[in-house]
């Protein structure tokens, strides 16, 4: 059975990877510029409102369905338990106005540094922790005390 990572360790990679995906590229994933929000400032609300392909909804729903996501980790992480969400909710999104595109890119920056500030200072990463949100646990590679057994 393998060690445990330990948690500076596995919040200092997890945190390294958040900031590359949403600000600052620094090579683990991305390419230069292209990190989230570097992406979307350069979108307009009318790109942002156009269906991508015929199968897949515009990028105004997926940004707020990434933002709700957030919003659920962060709201199981602080309560303690797994909040189910109203999933086909985070998929109504219409065509966006600047103001609405804007506002959307606001939440989900939030969204982020929500996320951000609880794994900075979340002391309980186990998979058995309720303080452990529930969406977080398949990044959480740990040894469950309980059980003995590796998870993730």
């Amino acid at each position: 059975m393998a060690d445990p990572i330990p948690r500076d360790s596995f919040r200092a990679g997890l945190l390294t990877v958040l900031d590359e995906i949403f600000e600052h590229v620094h090579g683990y994933l991305l390419d230069p510029g292209t990190s989230l929000f570097e992406t979307l400032a350069s979108v307009s609300a009318e790109e942002a409102s156009c269906p991508i392909s015929a199968n897949c909804a515009c990028l105004a729903v997926q940004v707020n369905h990434v933002r709700y996501y957030m919003d659920l980790i962060t709201e199981s992480g602080r309560s303690g338990e797994y909040k189910k969400g109203d999933w086909p909710a985070s998929w109504r999104v219409g065509p966006v106005t600047d103001a609405e595109w804007h506002d959307l890119i606001a939440r989900l920056r939030a969204a982020y540094q929500e996320v951000k500030s609880f794994a900075e200072s979340n002391e309980h990463w186990e998979p058995n922790s309720s303080a452990a949100p529930s969406p977080l646990w398949a990044i959480a590679p740990t040894t469950s005390a309980k059980s003995g057994r590796e998870s993730a």
